[in-house]
């Protein structure tokens, strides 16, 4: 599985436009949705926020990965959005979020699911990565590199 598999151009949101955690991750829902990604914003948002009140998302090092498996999608999908401003989104290391990456998945993809989470993470891992993806200005520039890190 590659990100670019289940991420399109169509959304990836910089900058999002809303300056809270709940906001933001509703803004990406509805992108996934607007990009005709999501049958069914309203569950998916339930889902996701039913996980996010289990434990914060919020990974560390600026980026938060909040996700939810609910079936108004066909399967796996991506939404990735970068705030105007960084956020606070009780993250771990207590640190404000610059990157969100919103993952939903049918309930059914579970495997698929936790593979996506592994290669997101990998991918972060990199601080040089963190900072060209913390720094990108546009949707295009921030999916080119993930498609580059991902080839």
């Amino acid at each position: 599985m590659r990100i670019t598999d289940i991420l399109s151009l169509s959304a990836v949101k910089v900058p999002l436009a809303s300056i809270d955690k709940r906001a933001i991750i509703d803004e990406l829902v509805d992108t996934l949705a607007t990009a005709g990604l999501c049958s069914d914003a309203d569950g998916v948002k339930r889902a996701v926020w039913e996980r996010e009140s289990q434990r914060s998302t919020g990974i560390g090092e600026g980026l938060a990965i909040p996700h939810g498996k609910c079936g108004g999608t066909q399967g796996l999908v991506l939404a990735m959005g970068k705030p105007a401003q960084p956020i606070e989104f009780g993250s771990i290391d207590k640190k404000p979020v610059q990157l969100v990456i919103l993952l939903v998945s049918p309930p059914e993809k579970k495997d698929e699911h936790i593979q996506a989470l592994g290669k997101i993470s990998k991918i972060m891992t990199s601080s040089e990565f963190r900072h060209k993806a913390y720094s990108a200005t546009t949707p295009l520039e921030l999916y080119q590199l993930f498609r580059d890190a991902d080839a």
